[in-house]
């Protein structure tokens, strides 16, 4: 039947760095949260099960028989043709505006929806049905001549449209003879006429991200799936305090029936430092400038300098978990949950990525305003932090609940945090400063060297003392740790590659945790290992797997957190940034050069 949900993780991805929409395959909006990436799901028919319809927007195609879905190039615009039994063919453009208008930039909480008829005499049906209360509550109605409002304790949301809005309210049926634009966003009167605001906007946007790609510093090769990657990575920055969410999901299982269910749409700052690093490879530098930003307001309110691991995208701290009962979760497979108890973990390489995040800006000429002393000052007090936890147990980068140990890789960015800083007082030219710096970090080299390097593997290992290994291991030469021809990095990835590698997938560890054992590989650490067999020559096999990889992606080219290592089914919450991060890294890393190209 029409309303049923999202299968799979067959998803397109709009958005304009205020709001976001999940659209599937025959172009429904099954997800987006308002009024902004943490908000309410006023479009949750992913996370229903079989016909409930609850929480979609459809133009359905009576007779639909297929359907065919792509981006416009370079652009987060998405277009949708669906083809019915009697030639007859509509195709939907759905975007979010976004575009310089009154020298400032203009987001609103909008999607916009144009439908023109390509083929036939199609016949479709508006199906508009947006809840609140996860799922749970129905908005009330009002309406005028051109527009429905749709009232919720927290916001009204308006359709305009020049279709008719009795066909809307009622869902019947139409023959779609003429273009037709509907206009959902703000309760605000639009005061010119729909068609025109909507092929306005549409141009506006469709130029603004045309001159953003434009900008951007990328590989010969790969080009378009590193472009997509980069726009994805784009569309996950809240551009109101800079924060950077995860995913735009919360509890897609990691693998079926699994219970690993949580709530990404917020922002790690571990993994938010990867994705500014990877755009910066990019040069594109925006992001990181506003990330920064939302960073040092976090670091002057948290009490004795304790960041946490993760944080609400307008800094909240306090991110309760709880269940939602009455969504049965994506295909049936709950729970669902709301909030992440993460928050409350101690991860001690939080402080290595706070400060890895801004040492660009201490190193980046672009920069409109460079790191100086002050901003300095700001960051010390994550090193002496970090001193005080590199060999204190913590929860760890794969956030365990019920596992403190000494890890490694949390050392290791701990080590991180004071090598950085003794390079930016040497940039800044504070010698002092940055010969106090260099002796914490070696002092916590030689701990890491001694307590996390195990002799008889022949390999670091993931805990002091420990026999175990994981994934973050393989990021030892990429934060600067180890050289690439360190005997020790190649003995750790030939280690790595025996206890997690499963045929061309890397697993984060395989042994059991609080849930089990794992089931599912976890994209990014193939990524990872992908780079580090660059890093260590091994570039044909590089090249192999992150080829094998690429053929994992979704048919508009996104991304999840994991991936089934026989069907390469995609599970996990998506679009995840980590995974498409890996995949810019991986390609910059392994692409020929343009000057090798030609």
């Amino acid at each position: 039947m029409s309303a049923t949900p999202a299968r799979n993780l067959d998803l397109g991805m709009i958005g304009n760095c205020s709001v976001s929409a999940l659209i599937d395959a025959r172009g429904r909006f099954v997800w987006s949260c308002l009024p902004r990436f943490d908000g309410d799901p006023v479009f949750c028919a992913l996370l229903c099960q079989s016909d409930e319809g609850r929480g979609v927007f459809e133009i359905e195609v009576l007779n639909m028989v297929r359907s065919e879905q792509r981006y416009l190039r370079n652009t987060a615009i998405l277009v949708t043709t669906l083809h019915d039994g009697n030639r007859g063919a509509v195709e939907i453009t759905d975007f979010s505006p976004r575009f310089r208008q009154h020298g400032r930039m203009f987001y609103p909480a909008m999607f916009i929806r144009r439908v023109r008829r390509v083929g036939g005499s199609p016949v479709v049906r508006v199906r508009l049905d947006p809840r609140y209360g996860y799922g749970h509550e129905t908005p009330t109605r009002t309406f005028g001549s051109n527009h429905i409002r749709y009232i919720t304790p927290e916001f009204i949301l308006r359709l305009t449209t020049d279709v008719s809005v009795t066909a809307v309210l009622e869902q019947t049926s139409f023959v779609l003879d003429r273009d037709a634009t509907f206009i959902l966003g703000p309760d605000e009167t639009v005061t010119e006429s729909v068609g025109e605001v909507g092929n306005r906007f549409f141009e506006e946007t469709k130029l603004y991200w045309l001159h953003w790609v434009r900008f951007l510093g990328i590989p010969f090769e790969w080009q378009e799936a590193v472009i997509r990657a980069a726009i994805t990575l784009k569309l996950s920055a809240y551009d109101d305090t800079g924060a950077i969410v995860a995913a735009m999901t919360t509890s897609i299982p990691e693998f079926p029936n699994s219970g690993r269910n949580w709530d990404y749409r917020y922002c790690w700052l571990r993994d938010s430092y990867f994705v500014i690093s990877a755009l910066n490879r990019l040069s594109a530098t925006s992001t990181m400038e506003r990330y920064l930003g939302y960073i040092v307001n976090i670091a002057a309110t948290t009490p004795e300098w304790r960041m946490q691991p993760v944080y609400g995208i307008t800094g909240r701290t306090a991110l309760e978990e709880t269940l939602v009962e009455h969504l049965p979760g994506f295909q049936g497979m709950g729970p669902v949950r709301v909030g992440n108890a993460a928050f409350a973990q101690r991860q001690n390489d939080v402080y290595g990525s706070a400060v890895l995040s801004a040492t660009h800006v201490f190193f980046d000429e672009r920069l409109a305003l460079p790191g100086n002393a002050t901003l300095f000052n700001r960051l010390e007090p994550l090193g002496e932090a970090a001193v005080r936890a590199h060999d204190q147990p913590d929860d760890g980068i794969w956030e365990f609940r019920s596992n403190a140990k000494v890890h490694t890789f949390s050392a290791v960015m701990c080590w991180v945090a004071c090598d950085r800083l003794a390079r930016i007082a040497t940039r800044l030219g504070l010698h002092e400063r940055a010969g106090y710096w260099r002796g914490r970090a070696d002092g916590i080299r030689g701990v890491i060297e001694t307590r996390a390097w195990n002799a008889k593997l022949g390999s670091f290992v993931e805990s002091f003392e420990g026999k175990d290994l994981d994934g973050s291991l393989l990021l030892l030469h990429e934060v600067d740790f180890l050289s690439a021809d360190d005997p020790r990095f190649a003995g750790t990835v030939a280690a790595v590659e025996k206890r997690l590698r499963k045929g061309d997938f890397v697993y984060r560890y395989v042994g059991p945790d609080d849930f089990g054992e794992p089931q599912s590989a976890f994209v990014v650490c193939t990524f990872w290992y992908i780079d580090a067999l660059a890093a260590l020559g091994r570039k044909d096999e590089a090249r192999a797997l992150f080829e094998n990889l690429l053929a994992g992606r979704n048919h508009l080219g996104l991304l999840s957190e994991d991936i089934d290592p026989q069907t390469k089914q995609l599970w996990g919450n998506f679009p995840q940034t980590y995974s498409m991060v890996g995949l810019i890294n991986s390609a910059v890393r392994l692409s020929k050069s343009w000057e090798e190209a030609f």
